[in-house]
């Protein structure tokens, strides 16, 4: 399965951090990272995403939002597993939970906070600092035998504002 982790974008200020929402930059950059991402998926005969799971946060919820319009028969489905404080476990297990009750989605992305989605990266990877701190609307990719740490092989990770693939 290939697993994209993808932080939300840049995000305003609100009376609570839950319902932080996403700037004008934040949902353009996202955007763009969008059509940046469809082409080098598409330039490497990567699946599309079939399924975003995401925070319930607003600011993941609208990043969410915004990867499934791109590719239009990606399913959101939001997950408690990935809201600020969740640790790779936490996600392993929704992980775990979600392949035994449906079929296996060929590429699925996580949207999420940081810290999380650089451990995220980490964990899977099993190794620190393979791929850089994930900035605001950033994204690294891997392929994921198994929701395991030390179980995932980087394909490419990107940042904002190019988006430009890098391994």
């Amino acid at each position: 399965m290939i697993v994209t982790i993808w932080r939300h974008g840049q995000a305003g200020s609100a009376a609570t951090d839950r319902e932080r929402q996403l700037t004008g930059t934040g949902t353009d950059d996202v955007g763009f990272g969008c059509q940046q991402f469809h082409e080098v998926c598409s330039e490497r005969g990567l699946p599309h995403p079939e399924q975003v799971l995401h925070s319930t946060w607003v600011r993941t919820t609208q990043t969410a939002d915004i990867i499934a319009s791109a590719f239009t028969h990606a399913v959101m489905r939001p997950s408690t597993a990935l809201i600020p404080g969740s640790s790779p476990a936490d996600v392993d297990a929704a992980l775990d939970e979600l392949l035994s009750n449906t079929a296996c989605p060929a590429h699925l992305v996580l949207v999420s906070h940081q810290p999380l989605v650089s451990r995220l990266a980490d964990h899977y990877l099993g190794e620190y600092g393979k791929v850089p701190s994930l900035s605001p609307g950033a994204l690294v990719t891997l392929e994921l035998g198994v929701a395991a740490a030390g179980f995932g092989q980087l394909l490419f990770w990107a940042l904002p504002p190019g988006y430009e693939a890098h391994v």
